[in-house]
């Protein structure tokens, strides 16, 4: 069984109809592989079943990005990224759940199916 102890950015957050993210982090090494991409349709059909997926997307790379500056109205666009990164998230689930128990262990479910280091953030 998995040890999923709470951190102090959890603390006040309370139980039911809770939305969190689950950042993919990924390298440019790729998408995932054949495997991958099953074991995630397969994770994806679950939380379906349960109605927690509200939405499950994967990103292009920041390689493919467009940085776009409009705040003194001068529209300013740069191609390609921000920072160069070696890290980044290159997909993500938004998910209902009742708890951040619950949301911890889907989570850690969602790093076993796309064999990658996630972030779990809360929405507000």
């Amino acid at each position: 069984m998995l040890l999923l102890a709470a951190k102090k950015p959890f603390d006040s957050i309370e139980v039911g109809n809770l939305k969190f993210v689950i950042c993919v982090i990924d390298t440019e090494s790729g998408t995932g592989n054949a495997e991958e991409m099953a074991a995630i349709n397969e994770f994806n059909d679950e939380l379906r079943s349960k109605s927690q997926l509200v939405m499950a997307e994967g990103i292009q790379s920041p390689s493919k990005s467009i940085l776009i500056d409009n705040r003194a109205g001068m529209g300013l666009f740069q191609d390609g990224p921000l920072h160069q990164l070696v890290e980044y998230v290159s997909g993500f689930w938004i998910v209902e759940i009742q708890s951040l128990q619950e949301a911890r262990e889907i989570a850690a479910q969602a790093s076993l199916a796309c064999n990658r280091r996630v972030e779990l953030r809360p929405l507000f």
